[in-house]
């Protein structure tokens, strides 16, 4: 018979952990900024399906043809590598969510000199990760098509993660997929997806056959990966299932400490770090800028969590 005590064990164990994460200065904070955003979000979020509703291709885009309106920082980017201005950023919001959960991303982004920051919004009926992937497919080679650039960026928050790395890993888009982000995605499936009967849902269990394919080897996949994960993501059950641990993936996963799960595409240090990356990675992902931390470079420490179980996979710790 089997035996429920180890499993009862762990699961008091998280308790405790998540209790004390909570209780820490950096939890307090981060969940009264959650508390804001959940509430602020909640206005914006029908400007999100007005917005939609006006744009029948689904998606929102920038040109730049003068500097007359740019700062020095976004001339510097514009001037200094046209192709990481220019390059498309795609992003791609979670389940039950639209576009305005990126408003603060998309403006800061434009700000700093990126070009074309499009806002992807899927419908919210969608009941399948593939269907969702294959869609973004489609928009992906429109984009292409539409500006030029063979190649794009997506970041992607919560389930958008998920359907972007499927997309990337499982449907060839590493082709077209040049840096993926990830902001509290459940690459290994969540226990928290046990609380709904979707199918949708279901397929972001740890055990479903939709994460099974994740697990499966990639050994040609040439996209870059960048994992944001937190230890205050109530979403996310075990929080390292945000993480991407896998052997044919190169990988940087991020550790943010007190950010909650709705919170971490507003996060101060997220923004930062998208935009540097995005800015300084070259097409062979190597960096184009001197002392700017290469993507593939060593891993870096993680306080007070065991080493990444696979040396593919860079981790560090960003607090606040």
């Amino acid at each position: 018979m089997h035996d429920p005590r180890p499993a009862l064990r762990r699961a008091s164990r998280t308790t405790r952990r998540g209790v004390r994460t909570l209780c820490s200065p950096a939890g307090l904070r981060g969940a009264g900024t959650e508390i804001a955003w959940v509430a602020a979000h909640g206005v914006l979020y029908p400007l999100g399906v007005l917005a939609d509703k006006r744009r029948p291709v689904h998606r929102e885009s920038a040109e730049r043809f003068t500097l007359a309106d740019l700062s020095p920082v976004q001339r510097g980017l514009l001037l200094g590598d046209v192709v990481a201005a220019g390059t498309p950023i795609l992003l791609v919001h979670g389940l039950v969510d639209n576009r305005s959960v990126f408003t603060l991303l998309r403006r800061t982004l434009l700000r700093r000199g990126f070009g074309r920051v499009i806002s992807v919004n899927y419908s919210p009926f969608t009941q399948d990760v593939r269907t969702a992937a294959a869609r973004l497919a489609r928009l992906v080679e429109q984009t292409c098509e539409e500006t030029g650039y063979e190649k794009v960026h997506v970041v992607g928050h919560s389930l958008g993660g998920v359907v972007a790395r499927y997309y990337v890993q499982r449907m060839g888009g590493d082709a077209r997929v040049h840096t993926l982000v990830t902001l509290g995605s459940p690459h290994s499936g969540t226990v928290a997806a046990h609380l709904l009967p979707s199918r949708l849902v279901r397929q972001l269990r740890p055990d479903s056959e939709l994460m099974r394919e994740l697990a499966a080897p990639a050994p040609d996949c040439g996209t870059r990966f960048v994992a944001f994960w937190s230890d205050l993501d109530q979403l996310i059950v075990p929080k390292r299932s945000a993480r991407i641990d896998h052997p044919d993936l190169t990988v940087r996963n991020i550790l943010l400490r007190g950010v909650g799960h709705m919170s971490l595409p507003i996060d101060g240090r997220v923004v930062h770090e998208i935009a540097r990356t995005m800015a300084h990675l070259g097409e062979d992902g190597s960096t184009v800028t001197a002392g700017v931390t290469n993507i593939t470079s060593a891993a870096a420490h993680v306080e007070n969590l065991p080493p990444a179980p696979r040396a593919a996979n860079e981790d560090r710790t960003t607090t606040a």
